[in-house]
């Protein structure tokens, strides 16, 4: 599989879940902490799966505007809200599942539908990345 590169992003981590990031142009700098629920202190601080949330989520909304736009279909709001969760794999390890929520608010439902299967098959390199890889379940409310 071949991509043309148009945009590199860089991100340094020390100290793992309990240390911090930093992208190389200081626009990202912040603390980790590791949640409660996986027996660390939780606290005001982000996690990975934050982190992973917030970019699938992002990405994929920017998808269904791009499909819409080729399509010549208007949107005038619309929200991705990514559930991201971690947890052991019966193979043993780590894993993660992703649900993302999807809505368009004035559209017919199966135009919401059509845009948002279109984005995750087609469009979104998060979704071309996880597939096969990550359970992620797709909804339009």
């Amino acid at each position: 599989m071949s991509v043309q590169v148009l945009y590199t992003a860089q991100v340094t981590a020390t100290g793992g879940r309990e240390g911090s990031i930093k992208s190389n142009d200081g626009n990202l700098d912040v603390r980790l902490a590791l949640p409660k629920a996986l027996g660390g202190p939780g606290g005001e601080a982000t996690n990975p799966e934050q982190l992973f949330a917030a970019g699938y989520a992002a990405c994929f909304e920017s998808a269904i505007r791009h499909v819409a736009r080729s399509q010549g279909i208007k949107i005038d709001q619309s929200a991705v809200t990514a559930t991201v969760g971690v947890g052991p794999r019966a193979a043993g390890g780590f894993g993660l599942t992703v649900a993302l929520e999807v809505s368009l608010p004035g559209l017919e439902r199966s135009v919401a539908e059509a845009l948002t299967e279109t984005a995750h098959t087609q469009v979104c390199p998060y979704s071309h990345a996880t597939r096969g890889n990550i359970d992620v379940a797709v909804s339009v409310r």
